[in-house]
């Protein structure tokens, strides 16, 4: 015995939807040109009003983000090494892994 094929309605509609005021394709260029959808936290959304805000905000941190590394790159490329040395004498640790006595305390 064959097991019987379900036979699907092809009108999947329900009557509640109201499709008169659609406009097809509405979105397609923009789905086509590819989207990036992010979600914001409650208490960062309450500080920007629209999307325009938010747009505006990211590119002046990554204005300031790029200057930064910029100068980081400008200051590497023309700092010579220090004539001396950063940390005092009294912290820089010794050379030889050896503790050095004071003269009086030596025989």
């Amino acid at each position: 015995m064959k097991p019987k094929l379900k036979i699907k309605s092809e009108d999947d509609m329900l009557p509640e939807y109201d499709f008169r005021g659609a406009v097809r394709g509405k979105y397609y260029e923009r789905y086509r040109q590819g989207t990036n959808v992010v979600l914001l936290d409650p208490d960062v959304a309450e500080v920007f009003r629209d999307a325009a805000a938010v747009n505006s905000a990211l590119r002046l941190l990554v204005s300031v983000a790029e200057a930064k590394v910029s100068n980081l790159r400008e200051g590497a490329e023309t700092q010579e090494s220090p004539k001396r040395p950063l940390q005092p004498a009294s912290l820089r640790k010794r050379g030889g892994g050896q503790r050095r006595t004071p003269k009086t305390a030596r025989g």
